[in-house]
């Protein structure tokens, strides 16, 4: 009777001698898979959740949409960092968990602004929670980018949510003579504020607050008017920690750092948009507290610091 290391070694000659045969199937190449994994990050804030949600990027030719400055100056800085004519822009949103409330700060673009962009929802279920546990959302500002995703489809996205936003920033872009007196891509502004906000005021989920007021409770909100004329920073704090949700603070994460004083196109006053960015780079600087960017390359968060020339950018580590 053969032993079992003989039968083995029978096999095993029997695998080393066969011939290789190629398989007569070609398949063709892979396709490119074009996406990348979900956009979300997650870190704690003293005891409170904080998770960055990715929109997705928009390519931008932002050194044509700087002001105070020369688009050559403003191309040559960008291209020292490596960065392409047409700029990858990212357009962050933030999930807040407080253990009492979910609320979402910015809602993303929606439909509105290409392909490339309105990952939000998506993102928002890879990150674990679904738009209906959403109790509050609050905008920095009503611009497009972050108040397009208001809507899907002609229904409220977070229809159990309450909208919050500053008062002066409503009553600027929810009066129908502002609107009628718009040229421009205002004019276009205004047109989506209405697509977007006005369904959440009919539906009785509106709310407004003060400037440098609470928009909800454990959260607060610091006017940097400019940008647009309700632009408010939200602030969060929690067991001696804190982070600024800044909204368009800085477009970018380059020029403006160095050179606060340079302004970009979408902003409805470009001289209090300066001033403001100053001031929110000084106090970052001074509480070293954590900044959330909404258009920084995700996920937004990190430092600010005072170095040679002006200002720096210190991205969290987030790998």
């Amino acid at each position: 009777m053969p032993s079992r290391r003989s039968i083995l070694k029978g096999v095993l000659s029997g695998i080393i001698a066969a011939p290789f045969v190629a398989p007569s199937t070609a398949f063709a190449k892979a396709p490119y898979a074009a996406v990348q994994a979900p956009g979300f990050y997650r870190l704690k804030i003293g005891s409170v959740e904080v998770t960055a949600l990715s929109d997705g990027t928009v390519a931008l030719p932002l050194a044509k949409l700087y002001t105070n400055t020369s688009q050559q100056y403003a191309q040559n800085v960008l291209k020292d960092a490596f960065l392409p004519e047409l700029v990858p822009t990212s357009v962050n949103a933030f999930l807040v968990n407080n253990g009492d409330r979910l609320i979402l700060i910015d809602a993303g673009t929606g439909a509105y602004l290409g392909p490339s962009l309105g990952k939000l929802v998506a993102n928002i279920e890879a990150s674990g929670y679904k738009v209906d546990d959403i109790d509050d959302v609050i905008l920095t500002h009503i611009h497009t980018d972050h108040s397009g995703g208001l809507m899907s489809n002609g229904k409220r996205t977070f229809p159990n949510a309450t909208l919050r936003v500053n008062e002066r920033e409503a009553k600027f872009w929810l009066s129908p003579k502002n609107a009628r007196a718009a040229t421009g891509i205002v004019e276009q502004h205004f047109r989506e504020a209405d697509q977007c906000v006005t369904p959440y005021v009919k539906a009785g989920k509106f709310e407004t607050f003060a400037d440098n007021a609470a928009p909800v409770p454990g959260l607060g909100s610091i006017l940097y008017a400019g940008h647009t004329p309700g632009h408010s920073a939200i602030t969060l704090e929690s067991e001696g920690q804190k982070i600024v949700f800044w909204g368009d603070i800085t477009h970018g994460d380059i020029l403006q750092f160095d050179e606060p004083g340079i302004a970009i196109e979408f902003d409805i006053d470009q001289k209090a948009a300066v001033d403001a960015r100053d001031i929110a780079f000084r106090q970052a600087v001074a509480g070293k507290y954590l900044v959330a960017g909404a258009h920084i390359a995700f996920p937004g968060i990190g430092h600010v610091r005072k170095d040679s020339t002006n200002c720096d950018w210190l991205p969290v580590n987030y790998s």
